[in-house]
């Protein structure tokens, strides 16, 4: 089984395949990056090794149940997904680069009315051609494919990884916390839907946060 190497400028063995000059998300999408629509362009437009940020703001309902539900003391501990149940939550997003890195990095606020603003941050990192993996705080990763397709981006379930030993391995979580979904949807030159949802064979749909963003800073 392959290993790949986790450093903390974010460098996987094939080096990912990302040009300087050039937004990180570019490679990823591949052939499609000429033909993304201009919101989807603004909200991946920062380059490895700078200091870019774009910056959203919206507004999402939230919804948790299952096994997060259950163990939401450890998530809240962890500082993963939310898990909390709102509707019409203030979120920012900053996205950021970093001089240092090549990683595209998540840095979320959300603003509950009855709990202190939560931060979740994770950074994406590219394996290669438009297989990611998202990284969570103590070196949990969520594995995908980012693609453009049906007018959209999704972000489709590839499996967990943990860093062990400055190496990312496989790790059977799939079983356990089931499998993560998302999409982007383009709706003007500023504004994007999105959500995230969480399935399981036994739970059903058991987490979920959906609305809609503004790119308020451009890179």
């Amino acid at each position: 089984m392959a290993r790949l190497r986790w450093t903390s400028g974010g460098v996987l063995p094939d080096g990912g395949e990302t040009s300087m000059s050039e937004p990180i998300f570019k490679s990823i999408f591949g052939s499609a990056w000429d033909d993304l629509p201009p919101v989807i362009r603004k909200h991946y437009a920062n380059r490895p090794y700078t200091n870019d940020k774009v910056i959203v703001e919206g507004i999402l309902d939230t919804m948790c149940g299952g096994p997060i539900k259950a163990f939401s003391w450890l998530f809240w501990l962890l500082g993963g997904i939310p898990p909390h149940t709102e509707q019409n939550v203030p979120v920012t997003v900053n996205f950021d680069s970093a001089r240092d890195t090549k990683a595209f990095h998540f840095n979320r606020i959300f603003h509950f009315k009855r709990v202190k603003p939560y931060c979740f941050r994770s950074r994406m990192i590219q394996i290669k051609g438009n297989d990611v993996v998202e990284i969570m705080r103590f070196g949990i990763g969520w594995r995908m494919n980012y693609v453009w397709e049906d007018g959209r981006v999704k972000l489709k379930h590839k499996g967990y990884m943990a860093n062990l030993f400055g190496h990312s391995i496989p790790v059977p979580l799939t079983i356990f916390m089931g499998e993560g979904y998302a999409e982007e949807i383009p709706v003007d030159d500023d504004h994007f839907d999105m959500f995230v949802h969480m399935t399981h064979p036994w739970w059903g749909k058991f987490y979920e946060y959906r609305g809609r963003f503004k790119v308020i800073k451009e890179a």
